[in-house]
């Protein structure tokens, strides 16, 4: 574990301690937000290309991390910090120092992609603890062993591809701590691997740290409706009416054999509520909420809904149930105003 600073306040939980809920802060407000309502852990980036949420606006600098992480654990909780990318040859530097601040900072855990800034993290600071992000893309057993071996990673994140079952079976047979996604916008693709972002903008969120980024980002009022385009590519066209999202080129509405539609993927949210008994007797130690893009006001609205219902389940898993409530407050917050469980629900599996 890290070396973290003084406390005044509760002392914080052991990481890997019963079903923690880990909430996105994509800045001192939101992680503050997080920790008020009740989220055991907070994870958040750096204000550069070494984490994969680097928009404008967002993430931390020095004097931001050493407050948030004061403000952490003076409420017994945990700061876990993503440095989820990739670096390349001429920006080996950067991905360095940042594991070097990191690691000063005092956070808890640093979150990675890399097998080579793992290293150095192993050989440079051995006490600090390493989790494997979703952007490693390690979807088995054998894959995930092989970064407990060789980099003594601690956690895994799992990527949203994997059928409850294979969730299941990846707890039995790893020595490390699971962590999965429980709600949030959903991607198709799998985690680590998407190239449609660098088709569009020969920019990779891998190596430059964000999906579709915003300088390439064009919105366009027409007489057909709002426009909306990445680097010149029409990604969406919205009515007046319309809601406008985001434009990635996965939520887009394209036309295909004369019909337009959604024809990668249609924006939902990722949504586990029903499954919390289940992820804890099948081993999980951590529901992730995605968002370090969101507002705080986001931020507090799901990690309250969760908090309740991680403390509902754990209390008395076998009369555990979504309240109507918690949905309504989802609701307001999900894309596209809908849900799915995503991979985990395979009736045929």
């Amino acid at each position: 574990m890290s070396a973290t600073f003084p406390v005044t306040g509760p002392e914080p939980h052991a990481l890997g301690e019963g079903l923690e809920l880990v909430c996105p802060a994509g800045s001192l407000p939101a992680l503050k937000a997080a920790i008020d309502n009740g989220a055991d852990c907070v994870y958040l980036g750096f204000r550069d290309a070494t984490n994969a949420r680097n928009f404008a606006g967002l993430n931390f600098d020095a004097q931001s991390i050493a407050k948030g992480i004061q403000y952490a654990h003076d409420h017994g909780a945990k700061v876990l910090l993503a440095l989820n990318t990739y670096p390349q040859p001429s920006g080996w530097k950067l991905w360095r120092e940042a594991v070097d601040k990191a690691a000063s900072a005092g956070v808890d855990a640093v979150i990675m992609a890399d097998p080579g800034l793992m290293a150095y993290a192993r050989s440079k600071h051995p006490e600090l603890r390493l989790h494997l992000s979703v952007q490693g893309s390690a979807t088995n057993y054998k894959a995930i062993q092989f970064y407990v071996e060789h980099f003594g990673i601690s956690r895994v994140v799992l990527p949203r591809v994997l059928s409850i079952t294979q969730v299941e079976q990846v707890c039995e047979q790893v020595p490390a701590e699971v962590e999965v996604f429980g709600f949030g916008s959903l991607c198709v693709m799998v985690e680590g691997r998407c190239a449609l972002s660098s088709y569009a903008t020969s920019e990779s969120p891998n190596t430059h740290g964000v999906c579709s980024p915003a300088k390439y980002v064009r919105w366009q009022h027409t007489n057909t409706g709002l426009d909306s385009r990445l680097n010149n590519i029409l990604i969406d066209r919205y009515a007046a009416d319309e809601h406008a999202g985001y434009p990635t080129l996965c939520k887009g509405r394209f036309i295909v054999a004369g019909e337009r539609y959604y024809a990668l993927e249609e924006p939902t949210s990722l949504n586990t509520l029903e499954l919390i008994p289940q992820l804890i007797k099948i081993g999980v130690s951590a529901i992730k909420i995605e968002g370090r893009q969101r507002s705080p006001a986001y931020v507090a609205q799901v990690t309250r809904v969760w908090r309740t219902a991680i403390d509902a389940a754990q209390a008395n898993p076998s009369r555990y149930s979504v309240r109507p409530g918690w949905s309504s407050e989802l609701n307001k917050v999900a894309e596209g105003q809908q849900h799915t469980l995503g991979a985990y629900h395979r009736p045929w599996k």
